[in-house]
């Protein structure tokens, strides 16, 4: 049974696709149906294990493409390492160790002339090839929303010649990249979108009449979830997926209803310890909005206005999911 036919059996068979807004009934939030008899361990545990062994190749997406910018550099720690990253005259990126090879000074606060980087303290010069002093390029890919870099040293994979990025809308499109960082590993953050029954219970201000309709299994994968995207008093009803197409990346995409196609990437990248001696990862969180409507191509005009609210929205949810994260981290390690 295909998507498509999973969806006519399992929902009504009246839903409101010319107007995607609907009133939501006002349900006091203590009033909702508990779903923690739902939320079984082994579902989540189950779903976190496959989605571990799943490869990344040793990629980690570290910024979004728009943070690099043509003219300056860009530093950043990724699974302790720190790298650098800049744009060539060309506009490709260019990423490598943020350590000058000469006497150790911070790349990252030097300068970008034509393209090419150039530190501060004493003007050694790099065009993102291997250079003087054994300093060598790392693998970097650039996706048009997310940047990322391999890290063989660290992954311990076999390396994929390009990082595995999910499927994404085809057409008009928004995209805006929100980045923050918990005190937690990758898996945590994984864990945390593996479980769609928190939703209307720990973010009540976004998500209103959430039913998880199927769970992942071994042949299938994923969870289809259908749920309201609150904006006050009125909602827009979906379908979203849920999958992991590697082990530091979960995409929920919207199957059904108002803006069909459209993905929200949840990926998890390690940054290193912290001062207090425990893990901090960086959560990259790739909005991708799509719609048929004809309206939209006129709105994706307004983007430096609407992708600001977008991050809004993203860094909101993930100021309450990264609680839970950190609390999940806390418990495995024994702080708790």
């Amino acid at each position: 049974m295909n998507i498509r036919e999973q969806l006519q059996h399992l929902l009504p068979a009246t839903r409101a696709k010319d107007w995607p807004l609907q009133v939501i009934p006002r349900t006091p939030w203590a009033e909702q149906r508990p779903t923690y008899r739902d939320a079984q361990p082994a579902i989540i545990d189950g779903a976190l294990e496959r989605a571990m062994k799943r490869p990344t190749g040793n990629w980690f997406a570290f910024a979004g493409s728009a943070d690099v910018r043509p003219g300056r550099p860009f530093g950043a720690r990724v699974a302790g390492v720190d790298v650098v990253a800049w744009r060539d005259e060309a506009r490709r990126l260019c990423v490598g160790p943020r350590s000058c090879p000469h006497l150790g000074a911070d790349l990252a606060t030097g300068t970008v002339h034509g393209g090419t980087l150039i530190c501060r303290w004493h003007g050694l010069a790099l065009d993102g090839r291997a250079g003087e002093f054994g300093w060598s390029p790392l693998p970097s890919h650039d996706d048009g929303t997310l940047v990322w870099v391999r890290l063989d040293g660290v992954g311990g994979e076999t390396p994929l010649e390009e990082p595995v990025i999910p499927a994404r809308p085809d057409g008009d499109t928004l995209a805006a990249v929100a980045h923050m960082v918990g005190v937690c590993e990758p898996a945590d953050i994984i864990a945390n979108r593996l479980d769609p029954w928190h939703g209307a219970w720990f973010h009540p201000y976004s998500f209103a009449r959430l039913e998880v309709l199927t769970t992942p299994t071994e042949h299938i994968d994923r969870f289809l979830v259908a749920v309201t995207f609150r904006m006050g008093r009125l909602g827009v009803p979906v379908v979203a997926e849920f999958s992991c197409p590697e082990a530091r990346t979960i995409v929920m995409r919207i199957v059904d209803g108002e803006g069909t196609g459209s993905t929200v990437e949840t990926h998890a990248t390690p940054v290193g310890s912290g001062p207090d001696g425990r893990p901090r990862t960086a959560v990259l969180e790739a909005t991708i909005a799509h719609s048929d409507r004809p309206g939209f191509k006129r709105a994706s005009r307004g983007a430096p206005l609407i992708t600001p609210l977008m991050r809004f929205a993203a860094g909101r949810l993930w100021r309450d999911d990264l609680a839970y994260a950190e609390r999940r981290y806390q418990v495995r390690a024994g702080l708790g």
